[in-house]
């Protein structure tokens, strides 16, 4: 079981334990820089077009995940709300990305001297789940008794 980071500053002599924190920032450089260089090499590049969605196709009803895609094109094209509007889920994990990424940056330049640094909680995954799962069920809702489409 992992020690839970603390901001407070250890002797140089001690080590700090490994933390979820150091890992999830880890992962965030290497996407940012992934990112980075993806916008530097092809600038001019779009995501193909996907198939559709089996289940949507099969069952006619959208699938959890549907409007996904299109809430990532979206956002990556600076319309925010519109992301929104397909998956709420995809800016919500954004807003979650950049924050984590900024605190933890400055906490860890600050070299624990402004303790700002974001820590995970099991809430933030849980209420990713639940947008998940509200989008599924208005999305279909609506589908079902109103004709709407997407």
């Amino acid at each position: 079981m992992r020690k839970k980071h603390s901001c407070m500053r250890t002797h140089n002599n001690q080590k700090r334990m490994r933390t979820i924190e150091d890992d999830f920032f880890l992962i965030g450089c290497i996407l940012a820089a992934v990112l980075a260089a993806c916008r530097l090499c092809l600038p001019g590049f779009r995501l193909p077009k996907l198939p559709p969605c089996l289940f949507h196709l099969v069952s006619g009803y959208y699938c959890p995940g549907c409007g996904g895609t299109r809430a990532v094109r979206a956002l990556l094209s600076g319309h925010f709300i519109q992301s929104v509007y397909f998956h709420p889920a995809v800016p919500y994990g954004a807003v979650i990305y950049l924050y984590f990424m900024i605190t933890q940056t400055i906490d860890r330049l600050s070299r624990g001297r402004l303790c700002i640094g974001m820590r995970y909680r099991n809430c933030y995954a849980w209420a990713a789940v639940l947008l998940i799962i509200g989008s599924f069920i208005i999305k279909n809702i609506l589908h079902a008794f109103y004709g709407f489409s997407m």
